[in-house]
Order: C-alpha cells, then sequence, then structure tokens
C-alpha cells in the first residue's frame, strides 16, 4: 500500500524533473544514431540498447513523440525539429493501421502532440501544416473507431486478437476518437451511415468500465473492487459475455499492474475531455449526469486498487497476483525490490498510473490521489529506476513487457528481469514528469486535447497546492 510519508507539491519534484530531461536528452540521441528503420520500432532494452520485437507495432509513437516532449520541456529545438520530421516522413502507414487498437498510443502521441503545440502557440506552425496534424487525427479516429464489436445496447473496439477481445489497455486509444470527434470527424460507414465517434468513445468505455474493471459487487469469486481483467471475453454471435482472459498477466483473475494502470489513466483523461464538451453532445450517447458517474466510478475504483496493491514507496510488482510475492513477507509495507529474485517489478506501469493519480484527484479535488500520485514520481524520479548511466539508451528502469512469454531480459547470476526500459515506459516518465512542472510552474494545463476556448480542461492552468 501506497505510503504518503509527507505532503509533497508539484514544486517540490523540479529539480528530479530538470534532471530527468538532462538524462533524457542523451537518451534520444543515442536511440537516433543506432536506431535502423528498416528493423522496426524500438520496444525494450537487452543489456541497455534498444531492440524491436515483433508482436504488433505499437511502439512507434513513443520514441517520436518522446523527442516532442523533451522540446516541450526545454525548448531545445533540435527535438521538435526530430520528433516532427519522424512523424511527418515516417507515421503515415500507422493512421490507416486497420489492425490495431493503438491509434491513441502511435498517433496522439505524435501528430497530437504537434497539433497541440501548434494550439498552444508554442511552435510556429502555418495554416498548412497544422491542417495536415488535423487530417492526420481525423483519419486516425474514424479508423480506430471502425475497428468495432457491436454488444447489446452498445459495443467496443477489438484488440488485435480478434472481435472477441475487449483490451483494457484500449481505454487510453479513445483519445483518437476524441481528438476526431473534436476536429468534426465522423466515422462514414455503409450506404452513408455517419457515426459519432463520440458515441463510440462513451459505449467503448461504458463496456471497459462493466466488464473489464471489477466493483466488488459479487461478479465472480475474485470480485475485489478496482481489480481489472486484461482482457474480456464475448461470443461475437451474440455479444454474450463469456469471461476474463489475460496475455501478459499472471492469471485471468489477477491483476496484471500496466492493464490497471492503463484503465486508471484512460478513465481520468477521458473525464477531463468529456468535461470540456457541452451537456447537449453528450445527450444521444446517456447523457452527462450517467456518463460522468460511470467513468467516475470506473477511475475510482481502480486508483484505489492501485494504491491499495502498490508497494509503500508507489512501485508495484508486475501481477498483484503473481505467484512469487508469497515469498517476499511484507511487500506491500516495505519500498518495492527491484533486485529480488521472485518476482519483478514494474516502474512502467508506476509511471502511467502516477499521472492518472494526479488527474483524478484535480477532477474529484481530492489530494489523497494526488499525494499518492506524487509519492510515485518521487520515488521514479531517482536512482534506482532513473536511468543515470549515459551508455544506457533508456530512461526509466525495471520495466518489464511480457513476463509469461519470457520476453524481458534476465541479467546472468539473477533469476527475474531487472535493470532494463521500455519505449512505454521512458514515454509516460517524461509525459509525467512535464505535466507536473507545468503545474510547478503555473503554465497552461497539459491535457491531450489542448487548451479549450472557454478555459476549462486543457486551457485552466492550476497547481496541485493551490
Amino acid at each position: 500500500m501506497i505510503h504518503v510519508d509527507r505532503q509533497r507539491s508539484p514544486r517540490d519534484l523540479v529539480g528530479k524533473i530538470d534532471r530527468l530531461f538532462a538524462l533524457s536528452a542523451g537518451k534520444i540521441r543515442s536511440i537516433e544514431r543506432t536506431w535502423r528503420p528498416d528493423a522496426g520500432a524500438p520496444v525494450f532494452t537487452v543489456q541497455g540498447r534498444y531492440q524491436t520485437r515483433g508482436w504488433t507495432e505499437w511502439t512507434q509513437g513513443f520514441q517520436f513523440g518522446s523527442a516532442l516532449l523533451q522540446f516541450d520541456a526545454t525548448g531545445d529545438a533540435e527535438f521538435l525539429d526530430l520528433g516532427r520530421s519522424h512523424t511527418v516522413n515516417r507515421m503515415a502507414p500507422y493512421l490507416t493501421h486497420m489492425g490495431v487498437h493503438d491509434h491513441g498510443f502511435n498517433n496522439v502521441c505524435t501528430y497530437g502532440t504537434l497539433w497541440r503545440l501548434a494550439r498552444e502557440k508554442r511552435i510556429m506552425a502555418g495554416e498548412w501544416e497544422r491542417e495536415l496534424y488535423a487530417l492526420a487525427l481525423k483519419v486516425s479516429g474514424a479508423v480506430q473507431a471502425r475497428r468495432w464489436t457491436r454488444l447489446p445496447g452498445g459495443g467496443f473496439i477489438y484488440s488485435f486478437n480478434g472481435a472477441h477481445s475487449l483490451f483494457v489497455d484500449t481505454i487510453r486509444s479513445l483519445r483518437a476518437l476524441a481528438l476526431g470527434h473534436l476536429l468534426g470527424q465522423p466515422l462514414m460507414e455503409e450506404q452513408d451511415e455517419k457515426i459519432s465517434l463520440l458515441d463510440r468513445l462513451v459505449q467503448h468505455a461504458r463496456a471497459t468500465a462493466q466488464w473489464s474493471v471489477y466493483y466488488g459487487r459479487g461478479r465472480d469469486r475474485f470480485d475485489v473492487r478496482g481489480r481489472v481483467a486484461h482482457e474480456s471475453l464475448f461470443n461475437v454471435s451474440t455479444g454474450t459475455y463469456r469471461g476474463p482472459s489475460t496475455q501478459q498477466g499472471y492469471s485471468p483473475f489477477s491483476t496484471w499492474t500496466r492493464g490497471l494502470a492503463w484503465a486508471m489513466l484512460g478513465f481520468a483523461e477521458e473525464i477531463e475531455f468529456l468535461e470540456t464538451l457541452p451537456d447537449a453532445a453528450l445527450d444521444g450517447s446517456g447523457g452527462r449526469p450517467e456518463i460522468r458517474a460511470m467513468m467516475i466510478d470506473a477511475a475510482r475504483a481502480t486508483c484505489d486498487h492501485y494504491i491499495d496493491i502498490a508497494a509503500a514507496d508507489g512501485v508495484p510488482y508486475w501481477d498483484a497476483g503473481a505467484p512469487g510475492l508469497a515469498e517476499l513477507e511484507g511487500w506491500r509495507e516495505r519500498p518495492a525490490d527491484p533486485f529480488n529474485d521472485h518476482e519483478p517489478v514494474d516502474a512502467s506501469a508506476a509511471a502511467i498510473a502516477a499521472q492518472a493519480l494526479l488527474r483524478l484527484g484535480r477532477v474529484v479535488k481530492d489530494k489523497r490521489y494526488e499525494q499518492a500520485g506524487l509519492r510515485v514520481l518521487d520515488t521514479l524520479f531517482d536512482e534506482p529506476y532513473l536511468s543515470v548511466d549515459s551508455g544506457h539508451q533508456g530512461l526509466l528502469l525495471h520495466s518489464v513487457y511480457h513476463r509469461p512469454n519470457g520476453w524481458d531480459y534476465v541479467p546472468p547470476g539473477a533469476r527475474t528481469p531487472r535493470g532494463e526500459s521500455s519505449q512505454w515506459g521512458d514515454y509516460h516518465a517524461r509525459e509525467a514528469a512535464l505535466y507536473v512542472k507545468r503545474l510547478a510552474e503555473g503554465a497552461p494545463y497539459l491535457a491531450f486535447f489542448g487548451p479549450t476556448d472557454d478555459g476549462a480542461g486543457g486551457g485552466n492552468a492550476r497547481s496541485l497546492d493551490e
């Protein structure tokens, strides 16, 4: 359980954040020097060097998006040029990638970040450049929304496993639908049927909240409030729910902590987005009161569960039900041990979850979530999680990719993975650092949808310690 040992403000982390971005610059340059585009996107490190791993191409946006975050945090135009040129020259195939549920990762982190920076007037972008980014986001949102399995009264964006499969990760890909809707894009189906991206966003969030998140209401014998199932399975002929499953967790009845973190952040960000829309926009999808209550219930449950199952310093082990935890007596009451030989920690889950805790705390005005989020980042932005070795290409150490498949590097003499990084872990460490940096400086609030005309949501800058 996370122990908030003292009260923190965003300003308390500024020194660590400055150090993080100073180290980050060298990591990005190192990857750029050694990365071979024909080998595929970098995924995770092996002995400190980024490698590719064929499964789906879901990490390319994190690589280029990291350069854009580096510019956002430091103003160094080298990283703007790098992120912008790679986005324009290499990301087009991802806009029309019909086979994945990851548009919110690849395209919002790149085209979406450039579009946001232009709207914030952080970069000089002419009309045609802004239109390019907007068109890319319209296409991406519609393509993602097209990957659809119908359920009675709703539906969901199905995973790369097939139409029967709802992944909890996909809640964060809803950002692609959000931006498409914001830009006025519908999905055009057969016989010119016009489908609202906002309606599909809400339907997918509702399916995730209903089937991927547990609430302690006796759904099954493992129904613990806030627990999530990585994958939910359906009979596509009837839309009937069949049961939980997992790809990267220990079991369908335990909580894979990165999946938990994706749910936390996905719900928190979509709540922020929906608060910028007029009530009338939500009337056709169930109305604001029902939608907001559903999303806040899911966000609170998952964030509460994370606080409960993380170690005292805010870093979780890779799965809350991993069998080796039985050998780590009192693991929830002391700092996580990334060097133990029983079960690995997952710092990438912590980086994702920390931002979720901070955003939810702001939405519901609950300092408990805000302080938990700052506690997590205070741990991550220092050794042994911050990578200070200039020879290591990763920024955030002790990330886990796919424990069941054995894809993570185990060093000689050890029995568990450790000391390596992932593109999503590094990206979300940078994104969380930028988020807190803006809070500390009283800068415009960081939101994927950028500033809003009325000053709400993305345009409402405020500090957690106001």
